[in-house]
């Protein structure tokens, strides 16, 4: 499994900010090179993924903190995403303190968003592995009627992808595996519930003969 991690940044008020205020650069520990101190890498890198269709609705979203705390801003946020975004030939845009990576593909554009001091490759690095599992999952047919038909399936691959924010996998390959396992130990539970039911109701058929 590939683990992605996001570059580390100075504490605030360490390093640059105690050399502008002319104070000493905090020592370094054994071992360490001489200079700002840096704090250890953050894996929460991911704030909200959501695809839309051609005319910037919603069809799938998640986001993983509270910077837009209700539907109606979130939805608010990303018709002025697809705005700025739709009709352009880029793969990534600034909103607001956003880094938005998008990629587009028949009637669906599909985004990744992570704050404006984000690593853009790992962000890309989602968007990939997230379309590469939905072709795979879609039979390349990567459009919004067969994403319609298989929501559980996209949500279950999302999931695989990042949980809380947090990016859990970038290999494609990996999530697939994943979401068959899971799909087919779902499978199999049903399957158990379904002959239990079958078997009780045949005792109940039994001793009604008796």
């Amino acid at each position: 499994m590939q683990r992605l991690e996001a570059w580390p940044r100075p504490h605030p008020g360490e390093g640059a900010a105690a050399a502008q205020a002319g104070g000493p650069t905090p020592p370094a520990h054994a071992g360490e090179p001489a200079g700002p101190r840096l704090q250890e890498p953050s894996l929460y890198t991911v704030k909200a993924v959501f695809i839309l269709d051609s005319d910037g609705r919603r069809l799938l979203a998640k986001y993983y903190d509270d910077t837009f705390s209700s539907t109606k801003e979130q939805m608010a946020f990303e018709k002025n995403v697809f705005n700025k975004t739709s009709r352009t030939d880029s793969e990534i845009a600034f909103v607001g303190a956003m880094t938005i990576v998008y990629k587009s593909s028949i009637d669906l554009f599909l985004y990744v968003v992570g704050s404006s001091q984000e690593n853009e490759l790992m962000l890309m690095a989602v968007l990939t592995c997230l379309f590469e599992s939905l072709n795979h999952m879609l039979r390349k047919n990567v459009e919004k009627r067969w994403l319609l038909e298989n929501m559980d399936g996209a949500f279950l691959v999302l999931d695989e992808i990042v949980d809380g924010g947090v990016i859990l996998e970038s290999d494609a390959q990996q999530v697939i595996q994943k979401v068959n396992f899971r799909a087919d130990d779902n499978s199999l539970t049903e399957q158990s519930v379904a002959q239990v039911l079958q078997s009780a109701k045949e005792q109940i058929k039994w001793s009604l003969l008796k």
